[in-house]
């Protein structure tokens, strides 16, 4: 029988690794076991008696875990009670979210264009609306009232049917407010201002597609806006309840025009998401409370600019 020689000195059996052997290794006080062991790593790893050992290898990540959040220019999304990013990740939830929003807003607005109608081809409806204006102030309390309450309150906006009875009648309220200011109009521009209307929202939404600017990122410029076209609004009425200045009068439609149409590029962007900001899935009352709202303000804007009172 015959007796097992010594091991190789270090340096013969390693001569990748010159030197003193490392501490550890796998339950070897002298480090590297003598003979390379099928299934070991070539290297001493934490976990085997090493008391460092080299870093283990980082597993991939998920290009979606990567994007998670991130927008345009790799900027961070803003997450909110009703922005929201994550969601986005999903094509089908996005696509069915969007379905949804302009499916109710495309029943909105055949449901104002038939009250329009009837205001504007109707005499004795357009005659007993200019003679008891009441119900035009009416309509408004209704269509304020439940504007703030399905923009502000997120239970009723998410709870079904409340939501959608909410928006129903928020919908019929402003239909027939917008039915009303058409009434005092002639027929022919009021069909004119539909066709503009109809032209500049198409317009619009499908530049919203196609386009790689970012209006959701320009929220404090749309804060402004919004300030400016209220506090014209405010000196308009105050100067007109005097004296009616036909200019003024024109200058605030105009800007009553541009504001809106901006305003509905923003929320188009937010309804289509890979923005900046976006709107969460779960509020599609909210998408279509707020383009349907920026088209109605829009036709109503432009019926003063093209239109003469009865």
């Amino acid at each position: 029988m015959s007796t097992p020689s010594a091991p190789p000195p270090y340096e013969d059996r390693n001569p990748l690794y010159p030197g003193p052997p490392p501490p550890g290794g796998y339950g070897q006080p002298g480090g590297y076991p003598p003979y390379p062991q099928p299934g070991y790593p070539p290297y001493p790893q934490p976990g085997y008696g090493h008391p460092a050992g080299y870093p283990q290898p980082v597993p991939p990540v998920h290009p979606t875990a990567m994007n998670y959040g991130g927008g345009y220019d790799r900027e961070e999304r803003a997450v909110s009670d009703s922005f929201g990013a994550g969601e986005w990740d999903d094509r089908k939830v996005r696509h069915t979210f969007i379905r949804k929003v302009y499916t109710i807003i495309s029943i909105q607005l055949l449901i104002t264009v038939a009250i329009i109608a009837v205001f504007t081809f109707v005499s004795p409806v357009s005659e007993f609306v200019k003679r008891n204006l009441f119900v035009y102030y009416i309509s408004y309390a209704v269509f304020l009232v439940t504007y703030l309450t399905l923009a502000c309150c997120q239970g009723p906006r998410r709870r079904f049917p409340w939501n959608l009875i909410l928006l129903t009648i928020f919908t019929l309220a402003l239909g027939f407010m917008t039915g009303t200011i058409s009434s005092v109009y002639e027929t022919k521009a009021v069909i004119i201002a539909m066709i503009i209307t109809a032209v500049v929202s198409i317009s619009v939404t499908i530049f919203c597609f196609q386009t790689k600017v970012d209006f959701t990122s320009c929220t404090g410029l749309f804060c402004v806006l919004g300030i400016v076209l209220m506090v014209t609004g405010i000196v308009t009425a105050i100067v007109l309840s005097f004296k009616y200045i036909y200019w003024l009068h024109m200058v605030y439609a105009a800007l009553g025009a541009i504001c809106f149409t901006l305003f509905l590029a923003y929320d188009t962007q937010l309804v289509l998401g890979n923005r900046r900001h976006t709107i969460s899935p779960e509020d599609y009352i909210t998408g279509a409370l707020q383009i349907y709202t920026d088209i109605v303000y829009i036709f109503t804007f432009v019926l003063q600019l093209v239109g003469d009172r009865n």
